[in-house]
């Protein structure tokens, strides 16, 4: 059973979760049985029941629904009679006359916190390693079990629905901070007697919301406070999301309507609302990437299987710019010891600051002691000798795109490391096999891209070149999981997958303001389309200059291998703008204006260097930019230089932000619809020229009926 039920001998009851077979509590059909089960013996020996004690024998207290088997179903009927069925077992929990108490022995989220909220008071264990919350929001969904209608009555409108839309998850000392529970425990021993001494000491316990004289804290949505705040909260929320996520606006409206009723009336609102939202098209496409493909990427589909796990003692960074800053703090704040290797000791001195600035501020913030930052900072040595790397497992150079460059530092390096070890390159548009000629062990060479600022972003792309073993593979994978990074995995080409793809959308940004379309519609087209960035603001970071300079790279190597050099109106863009000294905002200027004392502005030079022409309606401008990042990912589908589908997704909405609701690059094909897209590509095809041209793999999809 996935529930252990023991009375002691002063008549309390423990129900301990335990699913069976499984290193996590979740609710699946197998608990919801056993849920039944308990709930009737409950029921049964009412009379003889002091109180209920609700533990874990796993880890962590409970890890939510089991996403996969919920959406083998597909009915909103479905869906609203089961949330209904599981809130009536928890309502019948906290309503059955006898104090109930959460231990929380670990972490608790959705449906894992949903439990305890229907309990008379809840413990957990002090550990900074456990999550507390409801983050079903970043599914595309909302807490369907009661979350928010008992977070709103415990916590009020608006914490709750800071909590709730954000999808908050906080350890137990922020969570009792916040109200969410009552009291910390030291240890599993402590918490049970904790939980015995307060059952014992309240027997006569109900939720605040049943008690008569409950007043909801800060007031309901009628009270004048309350009620001020209300109608510019939509509006608020659809600046920030361009009602492309209609999970927060449903967890907001559940949330007021709900708490203008009765409790019992509250629950049918929020289970109307999530079944409306779980059978919506952006609850399939996040919970398809961020549940179904991320946990195969996490779970190593896309690692050789023989190779032995990678042991990585001592790491060597070549380049103290702030990528390869960055990566030496990611190398050691994961307990590797790193030598951050650079042209000078002052150099390397300077990328060590980089993380001692980032281990203050952790520090300031209480997330981590004095002490442990120290340990952290100890572990990187600053140096420009070679010698230092000495042994090093792995060595991930980050020196500037120049060939020659990155061929002498590969040599000088290799001399030094462990034979044994790999070299990677974190280029982000050179070929790996071209970049391994310079190396003596071209089987231990491959590419490891991270993307900037490396200590917050949480992809790394992997690059296979033509002679990589399957055991640097292997090992590269195990470096980027040790530092907690998602990794996909590509094989060689120039600009890989995720600079090849991005690059599509920068450049159809620069050639609609070529076309004379006005810039700050051009910008909105792309937040409207669901980027973290407009198109003209992402160049301006990136910077005309590396545009410049990967152009000039491209140009020699395609003209070396008697290639034809394709022609992009974004280029004659970024030449005029390098003309008249616009770089981008490392320069101080760009397609925008960056004000010491102000917000950055669109640049007004810009009508008269790209003079407006007629308008392209808003759809197509966010359809260029949309499609064409989808085409270019299935050519790299096609070219096999993506291995998966999931790597696919992953790595657009990790890397450059592709937009999370769509599900990704190739999601989004789905979403559109195979023949749709296909047919609509054939339009923009014909007004915007071949770039748009349907590969042949997704001709072949659409007459198939197949997806992604």
């Amino acid at each position: 059973m996935a529930i252990q039920y023991s009375k002691d001998a002063d008549n309390i009851v423990t129900l301990t979760l335990d699913t069976p077979n499984k290193s996590a509590n979740i609710l699946n059909l197998a608990f919801g049985e056993a849920f039944r089960a308990t709930l009737k013996r409950l029921q049964e020996e009412k009379d003889s029941i002091s109180g209920i004690i609700i533990t874990s024998n796993k880890e962590t207290f409970f890890a939510g629904a089991d996403i996969d088997e919920m959406f083998r179903e597909t009915s909103a009927e479905h869906f609203f009679n089961r949330a209904e069925e599981f809130k009536a077992g928890l309502r019948y929990i906290e309503t059955q006359g006898k104090p109930v108490v959460a231990a929380i022995n670990g972490t608790a989220l959705g449906a894992g916190f949903e439990i305890p909220l229907a309990c008379h008071y809840r413990i957990a264990i002090d550990n900074a390693k456990t999550q507390i919350g409801l983050p079903e929001v970043t599914l595309g969904l909302l807490p369907g079990a009661g979350g928010v209608t008992r977070v709103v009555r415990l916590l009020g409108l608006q914490p709750a629905l800071t909590y709730l839309t954000e999808g908050k998850k906080v350890n137990p000392k922020q969570a009792l901070a916040d109200g969410l529970i009552h009291e910390l425990a030291k240890d599993k021993e402590e918490l049970l007697a904790k939980a015995r001494a307060w059952v014992k000491a309240n027997p006569k316990a109900i939720q605040p919301w049943d008690d008569k004289g409950y007043k909801m804290p800060g007031g309901t949505p009628l009270t004048p406070k309350v009620a001020s705040v209300l109608p510019v909260a939509p509006a608020m929320l659809a600046k920030k999301t361009y009602n492309n996520y209609p999970a927060p606006l449903s967890i907001m409206s559940a949330a007021v309507e709900g708490a203008m009723v009765d409790f019992d009336t509250a629950t049918r609102i929020e289970s109307r609302y999530f079944a409306g939202l779980a059978t919506g098209k952006v609850a399939k496409n996040m919970i398809k990437v961020f549940w179904q493909q991320l946990n195969a990427i996490n779970a190593g589909n896309s690692r050789p299987k023989t190779a032995v796990k990678g042991d990585f003692k001592k790491v060597g960074v070549l380049g103290a710019g702030m990528m390869g800053s960055a990566i030496a703090y990611c190398s050691a704040i994961s307990g590797i010891e790193t030598v951050l290797k650079d042209v000078s000791d002052e150099g390397a001195a300077k990328g060590k600051a980089y993380s001692e600035n980032l281990l203050k501020k952790r520090v300031s913030k209480g997330k981590m002691t004095k002490e442990k930052a120290e340990e952290v900072l100890n572990r990187i040595l600053p140096t420009s000798k070679a010698e230092d790397l000495k042994d090093c497992d792995l060595i991930i150079e980050a020196v500037f795109e120049n060939r020659e460059l990155k061929a002498n530092v590969t040599k000088e390096a290799e001399a030094q490391m462990n034979p044994t070890g790999i070299f990677a390159s974190n280029t982000s548009t050179l070929p790996i096999t071209g970049l391994a000629v310079a190396s003596s062990r071209p089987e231990n060479f491959i590419g490891l891209h991270f993307f900037s600022p490396a200590d917050k972003m949480p992809l790394v792309e992997i690059i296979v070149g033509e002679k990589t073993s399957d055991e640097t593979l292997a090992r590269a994978f195990d470096f980027v999981k040790a530092i907690k990074k998602t990794p996909i995995v590509v094989n060689d080409s120039r600009g890989f997958y995720t600079s090849r793809v991005f690059a599509t959308y920068v450049l159809e940004g620069m050639a609609l303001l070529h076309e004379g379309n006005n810039a700050r519609a051009i910008e909105a087209a792309g937040l409207q389309a669901g980027m973290p960035v407009g198109p003209l603001a992402l160049t301006d970071e990136v910077s005309l200059s590396l545009l410049a300079h990967i152009r000039k790279q491209t140009i020699e190597d395609l003209k070396a291998e008697g290639k034809e050099v394709p022609q992009h109106s974004a280029y004659e863009v970024a030449e005029k703008m390098l003309n008249i000294k616009r770089a981008g905002k490392a320069a101080g200027a760009g397609f925008y204006e960056y004000p010491k004392d102000g917000k950055k502005h669109l640049w007004s030079g810009l009508k008269d260097l790209f003079p407006e022409q007629k308008q392209l309606p808003q759809t197509d401008m966010i359809e260029r930019m949309m499609f064409i990042q989808c085409i270019e990912t299935v050519r790299c589908l096609e070219e096999k230089v993506l291995r998966s589908v999931e790597d696919a997704n992953i790595g657009s909405i990790f890397g450059w932000g592709f937009a999370p609701f769509k599900g990704g690059t190739l999601q989004y094909i789905n979403d559109y619809g195979v023949k749709s897209f296909v047919s609509r590509a054939k339009e923009l095809y014909a007004k915007y020229g071949e770039r748009f041209a349907v590969p042949a793999l997704l001709e072949q999809m659409a007459k198939e009926g197949k997806e992604f």
